[in-house]
């Protein structure tokens, strides 16, 4: 039987023992273990023999930033999940979760195509932002909610500057990011409608320095 979770300070709810688990499970998978899609990975019929050496290591520098990014995502709504108190909330997260899932497959398979390494710094960027999801889900729902739309606001910017700099050439990669984008989009969308609150400037400017010291490390190591 699962517990019920315990008012901390404040009003605060807490996770239990069983959430922690789980997600800690979650975590492991996320990180060791291979990641499936349901869906058909985007542009898997194109061709991509067009690439030289350079544009196959750029592209596969890029799908490495954006597998971290897809890892921190999973790491963030888990995070979320184990203190959202409202079930609609609590799907709405579910939902997000496994698209991420896919996002997570489909960026880990481009990067085995494009004969690129995942970051060793993935298990930092998951601690990272395990934390910052219940710290956001622990304000409440509503900040829970804006917390997610400003994050997919500021992911959708980031694949943006993505097909800028991905090759021409490389249509595989560029279909990805795309799809990827699309996805990010409806999740803030949702999220907006679900009564996110809007987050203030100075915690967004963290969070776009957060954004930045991953895609840098992620994008060398």
């Amino acid at each position: 039987m699962t517990k019920s979770r315990k008012p901390g300070l404040h009003g605060l709810v807490w996770p239990d023992s069983e959430k922690v688990i789980v997600a800690l499970d979650k975590g492991l998978r996320t990180l060791f273990a291979p990641a499936f899609s349901a869906r058909p990975i985007p542009g898997e019929g194109l061709s991509d023999t067009d690439l030289g050496v350079l544009e196959r290591r750029l592209s596969a520098r890029l799908m490495r930033v954006n597998h971290s990014g897809e890892v921190s995502a999973q790491a963030l709504y888990q995070g979320q999940m184990a203190v959202a108190r409202d079930k609609h909330v609590k799907a709405l997260f579910a939902r997000a979760a496994q698209e991420e899932t896919e996002h997570l497959a489909w960026t880990e398979h481009r990067l085995t195509e494009l004969a690129g390494s995942k970051s060793v710094l993935d298990p930092v960027w998951y601690a990272g932002s395990f934390a910052v999801g219940v710290a956001s889900g622990l304000l409440g729902d509503r900040w829970n909610l804006g917390f997610l739309a400003e994050t997919e606001r500021q992911v959708e910017s980031h694949l943006d500057d993505h097909l800028r700099r991905l090759p021409a050439e490389d249509r595989r990669s560029r279909a990805i990011v795309e799809q990827m984008k699309s996805d990010e989009a409806a999740h803030a969308v949702a999220a907006r409608r679900e009564g996110a609150v809007e987050i203030p400037a100075p915690l967004k400017r963290a969070m776009r320095f957060a954004s930045k010291l991953m895609t840098v490390g992620s994008f060398w190591i």
